[in-house]
């Protein structure tokens, strides 16, 4: 299971670092590959306008580089409610010093700005943990800035 924020443009970066490797990975494994878009709310809810265009946009791109959508479960992650439900669910018992404890929270707000520090940017690794395990995945192929998200999933 792996997914992209539809924020913008891909970059010969994701081909390399990414999409090459879920291309193959649909070869050989059962994957599911999500446009995150509630994800991307939480550093672009002021301009919603752009999650349909851009989602269109970047899934094209997934299957030009190979992404074969016969091999794999493409979906958009709003289109799933139970991904939604299970948040809200868990949203009322995790603690929200564990969330607060995740290192990328502060490194993000201090890059971002403020104004990015609410409940659903603070929520993103609660809403992660949501989209791997509503999936049952057992390989989650993240980036080393994405770990902590993972260690969280793990401890909740």
């Amino acid at each position: 299971m792996s997914g992209m924020r539809p924020t913008g443009r891909l970059h010969l970066g994701h081909l390399v670092g990414t999409l090459g490797q879920w291309a193959e990975f649909c070869r050989t494994h059962e994957a599911f590959f999500e446009v995150a878009d509630l994800h991307a709310l939480t550093t672009a809810f002021e301009r919603t306008e752009t999650l349909a265009p851009a989602t269109i946009e970047m899934v094209r791109d997934w299957l030009a580089a190979g992404v074969d959508p016969a091999a794999a479960a493409i979906y958009v992650q709003s289109h799933v409610p139970e991904i939604s439900e299970l948040h809200v669910l868990l949203s009322m018992i995790v603690p929200v010093a564990w969330l607060q404890r995740v290192p990328t929270y502060k490194d993000q707000i201090v890059a971002l700005g403020a104004e990015i520090a609410t409940y659903g940017f603070l929520g993103y690794p609660l809403l992660q943990l949501c989209d791997v395990a509503i999936v049952r995945a057992d390989t989650v192929p993240v980036g080393k800035d994405q770990l902590s998200h993972l260690e969280f999933g793990r401890e909740v």
